[in-house]
């Protein structure tokens, strides 16, 4: 794995911002400018094989610039090999490139963290809500400054404050 993650670092110079390794996997945090770049490498660089996406995902840290990290985890079949690619982006610009045309399993992952983080993917094929109602305005649930009880929950479940304890 770490032979992967030198070729990466020296294919991209600049865009890189950090790799580590742990528990023998590798995750590469690129800038967003870099991020079609470095996943369209892993995919068609020989020896890279990239080919299955595994998952999408987003972390909220509240207290930072760049409160987002998107998190793309990709497979190789062949080299039984997983790798993570990471970007962040802020609250004020929510928006990253989508890599579903690169592998079109992304599609409903990344609906999926656009519905629950309101991080909105350029160029997505499809970008509406997956999960959530396609009316509900009223925020995103796995973002850390959400009500716990959700918003609005007092109109929709008032029936509960009848129930005796």
């Amino acid at each position: 794995m770490q032979q992967l993650a030198r070729r990466v670092e020296e294919s991209f110079s600049s865009g890189i911002v950090r790799i580590s390794e742990w528990r023998g996997d590798v995750a590469v945090v690129v800038t967003r400018e870099k991020l079609r770049e470095v996943a369209q490498f892993l995919r068609d660089e020989p020896g890279m094989d990239f080919d299955y996406v595994v998952h999408v995902s987003s972390v909220d840290w509240p207290d930072d610039e760049e409160r987002f990290e998107v998190v793309w985890e990709f497979y190789s079949v062949r080299k039984r090999q997983r790798i993570r690619l990471k970007t962040r982006v802020p609250e004020s610009d929510c928006v990253v490139d989508s890599l579903s045309d690169l592998w079109k399993g992304a599609d409903f992952m990344e609906r999926e963290v656009y519905d629950m983080m309101g991080i909105r993917f350029r160029n997505h094929p499809d970008l509406r809500r997956i999960l959530m109602p396609d009316d509900y305005t009223e925020g995103y649930p796995l973002r850390k400054d959400f009500p716990l009880r959700g918003k609005g929950w007092r109109d929709t479940f008032e029936f509960l404050d009848e129930i005796p304890r």
